[in-house]
């Protein structure tokens, strides 16, 4: 996963958080637009997220944001 979505991951988790509360949910799906215009970048998240993390569809974003930040 490149730095630029990573960052704007984070950026996304962080707007959620604020609008929302930290115990807010999100899936990975949160991070992409409704068109699928980068299907590359769509399963190396849907990876990550399902067989590297084993994450369920809804997580809290906290806690995305801290395993966006360790990954490297």
């Amino acid at each position: 996963m490149n730095k630029i979505f990573r960052e704007k991951a984070i950026s996304i988790c962080n707007q959620k958080i604020e609008k929302k509360g930290p115990s807010v949910g999100l899936s990975f799906y949160a991070f992409f637009k409704n068109k699928n215009d980068n299907s590359e970048l769509l399963q190396e998240v849907a990876t990550w997220w399902i067989s590297d993390h084993k994450l369920d569809h809804f997580e809290k974003a906290e806690k995305i944001k801290l395993l966006l930040w360790e990954y490297k």
